[in-house]
């Protein structure tokens, strides 16, 4: 400690190292996007603690595992990334699309808008599902950039947004509430 308060630390002046050791403003479209993935990675851990179907905290756990890579793969600048080794496939895509068929076979999905809210457990999935979709644009907005070369990524957070809507559904076992159309509140 210093006279004026605690020592200065390495983020104090508003940069992040990013692996491979470049500095960045925190701002930064890569921190920017790999932190909105963390954020979707805690809501989806707190769907995880939430759910009552044991197949949806499996997937859901396993999700959150290849986001942990994938938020490894954005942290390096693209000519960092065969190097480091960190890379999200089309293997961690199709086993995606495999639970998201699995997924789909348990329950109907209607052609309608769903109020978000029918139980705890499906709501946390709504919440995880649209800060995923925001990790998505701000990956796209990245690879639009030239900051992503694997487009492995943007399918994969694709797909996860669907998978996690339709698991959302299967936790609330056919409660969900369909959008009213033109009823007034």
């Amino acid at each position: 400690m210093t006279e004026s308060g605690p020592a200065p630390r390495a983020g104090d002046s508003g940069d992040t190292d990013l692996l491979g050791g470049q500095r960045v403003p925190k701002w930064d479209l890569r921190p920017e996007t790999y932190s909105t993935i963390d954020e979707a990675t805690s809501a989806l851990g707190l769907a995880r603690a939430l759910a009552t179907e044991p197949a949806v905290r499996e997937a859901i756990h396993a999700v959150q595992r290849d986001l942990h890579l994938l938020m490894a793969e954005l942290a390096a600048p693209v000519e960092d990334e065969a190097r480091l080794g960190f890379r999200v496939t089309e293997d961690h895509v199709a086993r995606l699309e495999a639970r998201l068929a699995e997924a789909r076979g348990r329950v109907a999905i209607g052609d309608h808008f769903i109020i978000p809210g029918a139980t705890v457990p499906g709501a946390a999935l709504d919440l995880a599902r649209t800060i995923v979709r925001r990790a998505e644009r701000d990956a796209a907005r990245l690879a639009h950039e030239g900051g992503v070369a694997n487009p492995a990524i943007l399918r994969y957070l694709n797909r996860l947004s669907d998978l996690v809507f339709v698991l959302a559904r299967v936790e609330e076992h056919g409660r969900s509430e369909p959008t009213g159309g033109g009823d007034a509140a």
